[in-house]
């Protein structure tokens, strides 16, 4: 019988950025990108240990470097531009499983283009994962655009309309319902629930709320000056 342990951080770093070539290992605030989240999943309350799957040799090399296990590489067809990450997700689950017998009681999803994130976003996300009865909890900050108001769609015949058309006509912001953009700050899952499914929201979810200022997820060449920015000004308190 497949015994588990308590709480285990993954950290999943593709070597082939396109929007921002070598971006996981990239300087920002004077350490590479990766470490950011290496160190804020090792501070995290009852993390047992933090693990990188990672395509990368490079990206590998460095992750060792600032503590975290690169126990396996990332099979190649599972770091490809169209591979889903939840496959890799699963990969990850499957090894440990395989090689030591157990899986992850939690599983935490720390990705590394998020690093303004805080340790207490990660406790947060861990904290309604074990008191909510979610099969994911995830982290999401408001967004400033609404489809009933300011957000359009082009029609076939070249003209535009707004992207939600409501059947009532919302005539005031307050009325449209709270959107909110998935953040990639941390993900908190029920292995099993990642295991025998195919994607987060065929179960229940849940979120925490972050500032959108926590919120960035580096992409691009401007995400990452918008991230140094942010980063400098604050300073390197993890929190």
């Amino acid at each position: 019988m497949v015994t588990l342990v308590s709480k285990v951080a993954f950290i999943f770093a593709r070597g082939g950025s396109k929007g921002l070539p070598g971006k996981n290992i990239k300087l920002i605030a004077g350490k590479p990108l990766i470490a950011w989240s290496i160190e804020h999943a090792k501070q995290t309350r009852g993390v047992e240990r933090v693990i990188v799957s990672t395509d990368s040799i490079e990206i590998a090399k460095v992750a060792e470097k600032f503590g975290a296990d690169v126990p396996f590489m990332r099979p190649p067809e599972l770091a490809s531009d169209s591979a889903p990450e939840w496959l890799a997700w699963q990969h990850a689950i499957k090894y440990l499983e395989k090689s030591t017998g157990k899986i992850p009681e939690i599983f935490i999803s720390v990705p590394p283009t998020s690093p303004l994130r805080l340790v207490s976003d990660i406790e947060r996300c861990i904290e309604v994962y074990e008191n909510d009865g979610a099969d994911v909890v995830i982290t999401v900050s408001e967004t400033d655009r609404s489809p009933y108001f300011n957000m359009v769609k082009s029609n076939s015949d070249g003209s535009f309309a707004l992207a939600v058309d409501s059947e009532v006509r919302l005539i005031r912001r307050q009325d449209a319902p709270r959107l909110f953009n998935i953040s990639t700050a941390c993900y908190v899952a029920d292995p099993k629930f990642v295991l025998n499914h195919n994607s987060i929201f065929e179960g229940r979810v849940n979120a925490v709320e972050i500032p959108t200022d926590r919120a960035i997820d580096i992409d691009t060449l401007l995400d990452f000056r918008i991230a140094t920015m942010l980063m400098t000004s604050r300073g390197t308190t993890n929190g």
